[in-house]
């Protein structure tokens, strides 16, 4: 299924995308989308019975803005340097082990809404990351299995990064990475049995029509599945918790002098495969 959020910041109703591309309406089913919706798997089941028979009322779809694909948002996990591609174009040494680091989860809107250049910002990066969220409560796993059985859908994550707040200005890497408006999400939360492969997925970004970044979530240091495993031996993951997975090559910071960073004005769109397409022009904050 194609789970998303429809409607003005603050008073988004939840929705389903079905199979012809009609948005259904499932505020008659469900309060929300969110960790309570996604551990149950009775209200999943009912969804899924109602987007069949097709007696979910159809949305006026156009005009009508694209929020976040969940709800109420316990944590955003985030992991650096997980692509081989893009660890060589930063000059940087694989990881041993996932690097993990966080984003508020007030980061998060929607796909196309704008994005806010932070004031003083000069490096204001773009990373289009594949978006795990987490279904069921999960601690100290013990195997890919159990991982992926703990993964309710995937989703399109833009992590923009400011690089001079993040590396520049000491201290850990939080000041670049938890700017306002810095972690759009969707359009759809696509559930976890309509992608078979995390691992066979391609990730692409532009900047003002111009692509930027052109890659595959094969290049994964670590894959999902062991992302999630590792992950839940630190800390324990909640049903709406999302993890985005790492950037592809082809991030402002990795390109020649002078590094085409991001300004207002500038508009980017971003796409996985099976997952959607977001696009968010840019405004100073």
């Amino acid at each position: 299924m194609k789970l998303l959020r429809v409607g003005t910041v603050g008073a988004e109703r939840p929705a389903l995308l079905d199979e012809s591309g009609v948005l259904r309406d499932l505020s008659g089913l469900v309060p929300d989308i969110d960790g309570a919706l996604l551990s149950d798997e009775g209200q999943l089941a009912r969804i899924r019975a109602a987007a069949a028979s097709g007696e979910l009322p159809a949305l006026d779809a156009p005009g009508l803005r694209t929020g976040p694909p969940v709800a109420r948002i316990g944590k955003v996990v985030c992991i650096g340097l997980n692509y081989h591609d893009h660890a060589r174009e930063t000059g940087a040494a694989t990881p041993e082990e996932p690097i993990i680091f966080m984003k508020a989860p007030d980061t998060v809107v929607g796909p196309d809404d704008t994005v806010l250049v932070p004031r003083g910002s000069v490096k204001t990066d773009w990373e289009v990351e594949l978006a795990v969220v987490i279904g069921r409560t999960a601690r100290y796993l013990e195997s890919d299995e159990q991982a992926l059985a703990a993964v309710a859908g995937y989703a399109v994550a833009h992590d923009v990064s400011e690089r001079a707040f993040q590396i520049e200005r000491g201290g850990q890497w939080d000041k670049g990475k938890n700017c306002e408006t810095f972690n759009p999400l969707g359009p759809w939360l696509v559930t976890a049995d309509e992608v078979p492969d995390p691992q066979a997925l391609g990730v692409r970004l532009w900047v003002n029509g111009e692509l930027k970044q052109n890659g595959t979530t094969a290049e994964q240091i670590f894959p999902v599945a062991e992302v999630v495993r590792y992950v839940s031996q630190f800390m324990t993951l909640y049903p709406g918790d999302v993890i985005n997975t790492g950037t592809p090559a082809g991030v402002a910071m990795g390109q020649p002098e002078p590094k085409p960073y991001l300004r207002a004005g500038d508009v980017v769109e971003l796409e996985i495969d099976g997952l959607g397409r977001q696009r968010q022009s840019l405004a100073g904050a």
